[in-house]
């Protein structure tokens, strides 16, 4: 038996995501939110376990984003981080920190005026600089399917072959895409940082006689070592670093492109 795991954003998905800056507050939708994380500092980018559309979009935008996590008791995953971190750090950043929900809001304004789903991509969350004890960015990601992926779903069902996703999404956004493109949800894996995919990998490894993971993105460099076929996707149209080229097995323009590749 073999396995075909795919990160989301970028891969089974094009991601429009919008950055506001809070030291400017200029909202921004050419910059990549891990070079912002890998860039300098010690930062991570912090994803809400909520739905932006409903929860994010009607609360109240003057309390602190400290205060909206508190009050609703919202759960929150480290999404990508360029140093360890743990969430009563980040929390105790967030309780001096001026952030606002509003600042949230304005993202996700920005994401829907585009027209992209933002409920199967990352959804909302925040970057925070744990040097300086303060959020610098609040981010919304949203995104459409590319048109080939339920046409590859269902090839690679056909040959038999399990599909899993480990994205560093959100849970909900990835249940809603399992649900939409007919993956198990138990073949799943939310909010996994670049370790926990290669980890995901591993365990796949052990039941599988073959394991291909196709990603697009920095935090897909361990999975793509650790996979016995690495694919990196380019579709979403980024530039990428030739180390995450270097990591992968194969490079493709394409997602249909993988139905080609004999693993």
């Amino acid at each position: 038996m073999k396995a075909a795991v795919f990160d989301n954003s970028g891969t089974l998905i094009r991601r429009y995501r919008a950055l506001k800056n809070l030291k400017t507050g200029k909202i921004c939708d050419r910059m990549n939110s891990l070079d912002i994380v890998d860039y300098r500092d010690r930062r991570a980018l912090v994803v809400l376990q909520t739905d932006p559309a409903t929860c994010i979009v009607n609360a109240k935008p003057d309390q602190t984003i400290y205060e909206f996590i508190k009050r609703n008791r919202i759960d929150f995953d480290v999404s990508y981080a360029n140093t360890a971190v743990t969430s009563d750090e980040i929390m105790d950043i967030l309780r001096d920190d001026p952030a606002t929900v509003r600042d949230i809001q304005d993202t996700i304004d920005a994401v829907s005026s585009k027209n992209y789903n933002i409920q199967i991509c990352s959804g909302s969350g925040f970057i925070v600089n744990i040097d300086r004890n303060m959020v610098d960015f609040t981010i919304t990601a949203g995104g459409k399917l590319f048109p080939e992926v339920p046409e590859v779903v269902e090839e690679l069902r056909k040959r038999n072959i399990h599909i899993y996703i480990a994205s560093g999404d959100r849970r909900g956004s990835l249940r809603e895409l399992a649900r939409i493109i007919r993956i198990p949800q138990e073949n799943v894996f939310d909010t996994a940082d670049t370790e926990r995919k290669a980890e995901i990998i591993q365990d796949l490894k052990r039941r599988y006689s073959r394991v291909m993971m196709v990603g697009n993105g920095l935090n897909d460099i361990l999975a793509l070592r650790e996979a016995d076929v690495g694919v990196l996707t380019l579709q979403q149209r980024e530039p990428v670093p030739q180390r995450l080229i270097d990591a992968a097995d194969h490079v493709v323009d394409n997602i249909r492109e993988v139905l080609d590749i004999e693993f």
